[in-house]
C-alpha cells in the first residue's frame, strides 16, 4: 500500500535482526527513463583534503553541487532536521539504466528526475535521498538542508529506509548493480563521500556503511554493489588512516509509515 511521509512509532532492530531479502528495490518504476543523449561537459574530480596537516588523514567535503545547482524545485515543506548525527550510510542504487553519459548535465537531470518522482508520484515533501552520485562521479545534494546539516554535524531527515530515516543518511547511486560492476568514476566518489561523513559524523566506516538490503526487504543496492561494501570500508578507512571513531547515538523510534520509499 502506497503512503506519503508521516508520523510512526517502531522501535530500531539490532543488526542481528536486521532484515535482508531479495526483493525489487531502487526507483525501478514506469516512466523514470535517465537522459541518454551525450553531452561534452565532464565533472571536474575532487581531490582529498587533509586534517590538521597529517599525511594520511582524508576529511576534504568533495565536490558537490547544490540543489540551487540543479535547479531543484522547492519542497512541499523543510525536512526535519535532528540536532544529532546519524548511526549508519546507507549505500543504494537507483534501479535505473546503466547510461554511458557522464556529463554535468546529465546528472543535474537525474536528479530533477529523482525529485520529480518522489514528490508526485510517491507523494513526499521532496527527494527522499539526502545524496546522490551519478555514474560519472557528479555528487550533488539531494533532500532540502542536507548539506548545511551535514557539515553541521546534524541529520536532515529523509524518506530512504523504511522505519530508520531519523538515524541514517542515504546515498543514491545512479545504476542497476544485479549483475553490472560499478563505474570507477561513481565508485572513487561513493569513496570520498563516505569518508566524508565519516569524518564529519565521527563514524567508524566498519560499522557504518550498510546497504538499503541491511535495513529492509529488498534487493538494492544490487548484488554487485552490495558484495563490494566491504572493499568500501576498507577503502574509506585507510583514507581516514585512524581518525578517532564514534557514531551517534541510535534512536529508539522511527517517524515514517511502514512504506518502503525504494521498494
Amino acid at each position: 500500500m502506497r503512503s506519503g511521509e508521516g508520523s510512526r512509532i517502531d522501535p530500531v532492530p539490532t543488526r542481528r535482526t536486521i532484515i535482508r531479502g531479495a526483493v525489487g528495490a531502487g526507483l525501478l518504476a514506469a516512466g523514470f527513463a535517465p537522459h541518454q543523449g551525450a553531452m561534452a561537459d565532464e565533472p571536474p574530480v575532487a581531490a582529498p583534503g587533509r586534517l590538521g596537516g597529517r599525511a594520511g588523514l582524508w576529511t576534504g567535503e568533495p565536490r558537490l553541487y547544490t540543489r540551487e545547482d540543479w535547479n531543484a524545485r522547492p519542497p512541499k515543506r523543510p525536512a526535519e532536521v535532528l540536532n544529532r548525527a546519524p548511526d549508519h550510510i546507507v549505500v543504494h542504487h537507483t534501479a535505473t539504466a546503466n547510461s554511458k553519459d557522464k556529463s554535468l548535465a546529465h546528472a543535474f537531470a537525474l536528479s530533477r528526475k529523482i525529485q520529480r518522482w518522489h514528490m508526485k508520484d510517491n507523494g513526499w515533501d521532496d527527494a527522499g535521498q539526502q545524496l546522490t552520485i551519478s555514474r560519472g562521479g557528479v555528487v550533488m545534494e539531494g533532500r532540502n538542508s542536507s548539506l548545511d546539516s551535514i557539515r553541521a554535524g546534524n541529520l536532515a531527515v529523509g524518506a530512504q529506509v523504511l522505519h530508520h530515516n531519523d538515524h541514517t543518511i542515504g546515498i543514491e547511486n545512479e545504476g542497476t548493480y544485479t549483475s553490472r560492476g560499478v563505474p570507477k568514476r561513481l565508485w572513487k566518489s561513493l569513496v570520498e563521500v563516505c569518508a566524508w561523513l565519516c569524518e564529519r559524523y565521527r563514524l567508524d566506516p566498519a560499522e557504518a556503511i550498510v546497504g538499503h538490503r541491511d535495513f529492509n526487504n529488498t534487493s538494492c543496492p544490487g548484488d554487485r554493489l552490495y558484495k563490494r561494501l566491504p572493499d568500501l570500508r576498507r577503502e574509506v578507512a585507510a583514507r581516514l588512516d585512524g581518525f578517532p571513531k564514534g557514531g551517534g547515538v541510535r534512536p529508539e523510534t522511527s517517524i515514517f509509515p511502514p512504506f518502503d520509499p525504494f521498494g
